[in-house]
């Protein structure tokens, strides 16, 4: 297998036929499962990657590329083959020849003859006529025109433009870029020894941007990839040792384990989520690290807790629509609907309502989404605030370049590499 034919097998993986017969994979889910079949050099792996992550997100960029070329009714898989080739040659320092030539074998493979000469007619031409990218005065709208210059879906990017104004176009081209990894470190020692290169977090203590090496998360604990934006909704939880600390939504952990951390063995955590797989995936790494924790299987949005119990601080790290993490995740963009910000909502609320009543007054609530949709997060404070006895609380001035008018914290999407986020802190009042 070539690096191309994986990259190929990766975007199908990811756009499976609609025949039913075929289940879609994530992109990063689906690439490495193939890596594990194939036996390609490091080098051909990251060019595959750099490939099929890169088509993936630039899937609407390409087909208006190709469209003057080819008609969308050819076979899915020679479309997905003039995507990749397309981005080759135009977003890569590519060898056109080899380029061609490779592809027009993956159509035979893929296809047969008479659909490989088309592809090699389409490339060609397209290397002749070289045409220029998407210029403004082609569309009807600043959201059309950015939509198709950058690859997003119209939708998203009008959301952007009424929360980010003249920041949007930014935004939009720092989604295209590749996310900054991130490790929190409950213990760095040894992450140079495995090549792995970082730099402190200008803003969270225990957060390390990854300059370079392999990220990987160590078997006993010590380090586990976060994103700089998840590790800030705990940074502005802020637990300190001895409390008594609630975590909603678990998931898998990452938060759970930043928290323990910071607990340093004095204090308690107990942490709730609904998916029992995920809740024994957790368990297993906070026992891995060393932290003592009750896990709770069970659905926040409902008396999941005892009336009376209370604790310092709360975290509910909500389900969203995700729409923070689109240049993270190369299929999100094309994955996520207009209606998902309106549609979870009303579990966001719900959460707030039942967790509020278990922070003892005077007690921290941070409520966080990886969204920022109105919908999501403004909307969703406003709604709460106007019925529950709280306020919001103090943010660290290091937080200031990132600070609503509100004063929520709200983090663009793709701008140094970080994902969206909206965090709000809220205090009860006594």
């Amino acid at each position: 297998m070539t690096a191309r034919e994986l990259a190929v097998r990766v975007v199908r993986d990811v756009f499976p036929p609609a025949d039913g017969a075929h289940t879609a994979r994530s992109a990063h889910a689906a690439f490495d499962y193939h890596v594990r079949r194939s036996n390609l050099s490091d080098r051909d792996v990251a060019f595959a990657a750099e490939l099929a992550y890169g088509a993936i997100k630039m899937r609407r960029t390409l087909d208006w590329y190709l469209d003057p070329y080819a008609a969308r009714d050819i076979p899915p898989a020679i479309r997905e083959i003039l995507r990749l080739a397309a981005y080759e040659l135009l977003y890569t320092r590519a060898d056109d020849y080899a380029t061609v030539y490779e592809f027009v074998n993956l159509a035979k493979l893929f296809g047969h003859r008479g659909l490989a000469n088309l592809v090699n007619a389409v490339l060609r031409r397209l290397l002749r006529e070289r045409p220029v990218a998407p210029q403004r005065e082609r569309f009807e709208s600043d959201a059309e025109y950015l939509g198709t210059h950058y690859s997003l879906p119209t939708w998203i990017v009008t959301q952007w433009l009424g929360v980010f104004g003249d920041r949007t176009e930014e935004i939009c081209a720092a989604v295209d870029a590749p996310a900054r990894n991130a490790v929190v470190v409950k213990a760095s020692a040894g992450l140079a020894a495995l090549g792995i290169e970082t730099q402190p977090s200008p803003l969270v203590s225990d957060a390390l941007l990854v300059e370079r090496g392999p990220i990987v998360d160590d078997p006993h604990g010590a380090w586990w990839q976060q994103s700089e934006s998840s590790a800030m909704v705990v940074d502005l939880l802020n637990p300190q040792p001895g409390e008594a600390i609630l975590d909603v939504c678990s998931g898998r952990g990452n938060k759970a384990l930043q928290i323990g951390s910071r607990l340093a063995g004095e204090g308690t955590l107990l942490c709730i989520e609904r998916n029992a797989r995920k809740t024994r995936t957790l368990a297993e790494r906070l026992e891995r690290a060393g932290l003592v924790a009750a896990v709770v299987t069970g659905d926040a949005t409902e008396d999941v807790l005892p009336p009376e119990r209370r604790f310092d601080r709360a975290l509910i790290d909500a389900p969203c629509s995700g729409t923070g993490i689109v240049g993270r995740q190369p299929e999100a963009r094309w994955k996520k609907q207009k209606t998902d910000g309106e549609r979870l909502a009303s579990t966001q609320r719900a959460l707030l309502e039942h967790i509020a009543r278990h922070v003892h007054p005077g007690g921290a609530l941070v409520y966080a989404v990886c969204s920022t949709d109105p919908r999501e997060t403004t909307e969703v404070m406003e709604w709460f605030l106007a019925r529950h006895d709280f306020e919001r609380g103090l943010i660290p001035a290091r937080y200031e370049p990132l600070l609503m008018p509100e004063g929520d914290v709200l983090v663009p999407p793709g701008i140094d590499g970080r994902d969206g986020f909206f965090i709000a802190r809220l205090e009860r009042r006594a």
